[in-house]
């Protein structure tokens, strides 16, 4: 059986393609408000897991000086100067430095740091992708829990271990699967379920736990977990409460402060669909303020000038 319909890409008034999906919704009591798809079966979450992985390296001891470093380790960021400032200030921490870096080498997310990056002379490095905030907090933990840094990526070293078993506590299952993230971490397989669990318990968890500082800190600096153009930062812009996370392969995961929790997944892996389908399921369940307008479609360009749009089709 297919999965259902989620997003639908209309040009001139035609629909030119559709995207198939999973999204499920969660109220504050448990209840599922919305479930299209097998919201049951495993997937990788990408990017969506890094809040659930901080959480993890603060309960083994990973102290940041500053919630901004807490974001960054959430973070898929563009490598604007702001996200790569705090990376910087992050590896410090430890006396590391860029070098000891072990993620993936890439340029910019955004275009604008990209072309700075190349017109300096540089090309892509592991400071600059999007992951080496996650990255260089894996490190630091490694230095203050006193396990080596040497390896610090493979799934069987002591801070992967730590952080699959924080995942799946949060989630409420065991990993299905484990496999190599894009930047060369560790993936754990979860169910949009589990996924959604998991960051319920983000939201929910009592004051001075290591879930309420990652919340909090992801609130309080959207910019700093996406940048400019990110729909990510768009969303957790517009509303109030809400702690929200973009994955790559279409994966998308946010929570209200009471516990209400939208998790998709795109089955084609377009990123253009997810905002739209998260706006939607979010409206499900009652979430709405006048900045969501801007996500409930992303336009659909012709010649530069829009010429149709990208919508939800949940139903």
């Amino acid at each position: 059986m297919s999965a259902p319909v989620v997003a639908e890409v209309i040009r001139n008034g035609l629909v030119e393609s559709r995207h198939h999906g999973a999204v499920l919704a969660i109220d504050a009591d448990g209840a599922d408000v919305l479930a299209l798809g097998d919201v049951d079966a495993p997937m990788f979450p990408r990017s969506c897991a890094k809040p659930l992985q901080t959480v993890g390296m603060l309960r083994a001891g990973w102290a940041p000086g500053d919630d901004d470093q807490v974001v960054l380790a959430c973070a898929s960021h563009s490598g604007e100067p702001a996200h790569i400032a705090v990376v910087r200030r992050l590896l410090a921490s430890a006396q590391l430095d860029p070098a000891d870096l072990d993620n993936t080498p890439d340029l910019p997310l955004d275009p604008t740091a990209a072309w700075a990056v190349i017109r300096a002379g540089g090309g892509p490095d592991a400071l600059h992708q999007n992951c080496s905030g996650k990255h260089a907090a894996m490190l630091v933990t490694c230095v203050v829990a006193g396990w080596p840094t040497a390896g610090y990526r493979a799934a069987d070293h002591p801070l992967q271990r730590a952080l699959r078993s924080t995942i799946e506590e949060l989630a409420g299952e065991t990993a299905a699967a484990v496999a190599v993230d894009g930047c060369g971490a560790p993936l754990f397989a979860l169910t949009l379920r589990g996924l959604a669990r998991a960051f319920g318990r983000l939201v929910t968890a009592p004051a001075g736990s290591a879930e309420r500082r990652v919340a909090a800190a992801m609130r309080a600096a959207p910019f700093l977990l996406g940048g400019t153009g990110r729909d990510v930062t768009a969303l957790m812009t517009a509303v109030d409460g809400i702690v929200a996370k973009d994955g790559a392969e279409g994966v998308y995961a946010a929570a209200m402060p009471d516990g209400r929790t939208v998790t998709l997944k795109i089955d084609d892996g377009a990123g253009r669909a997810r905002a739209p389908v998260m706006t939607a399921a979010l409206r499900r369940l009652d979430v709405d303020a006048p900045a969501l307008a801007a996500l409930a479609s992303t336009p659909v360009l012709g010649h530069g000038e829009a010429v149709g749009e990208i919508r939800a089709t949940l139903s």
